[in-house]
């Protein structure tokens, strides 16, 4: 099994979003799951999850912390601020706090 390594421009959070809707930290995971047509078994062991845990992240059951989306980024090569901005909107949208999560390096 193998992942594609990707341009940063594919995934500027924005384009996702006006293309498919909001877009959360589980939904992303699962489309690149499916976009790399990987069952859910290979690709916990790609990102040392178990498959349950995979399960729950991809259904939005369990948030993801912004360390855990940094490292998990880094296993699908895609942009680190992508997977962690996910991952703070998550957990404002999990509150009820209707704010826009917008990350910048610093």
């Amino acid at each position: 099994m193998s992942i594609r390594k990707v341009s940063e421009r594919k995934f500027r959070l924005a384009d996702l979003e006006k293309k498919h809707g909001p877009m959360t930290f589980g939904g992303f995971v699962r489309a690149f799951r499916e976009a790399e047509e990987i069952s859910q078994v290979e690709f916990s062991k790609k990102l040392g999850l178990s498959r349950a845990n995979l399960c729950d992240i991809e259904k939005d059951r369990k948030s993801v912390a912004p360390e855990r989306a940094a490292r998990i980024a880094k296993k699908l090569g895609v942009p680190e601020s992508t997977l962690i901005q996910l991952a703070l909107q998550d957990s404002l949208r999990a509150v009820k706090l209707n704010y826009r999560v917008v990350l910048r390096a610093s």
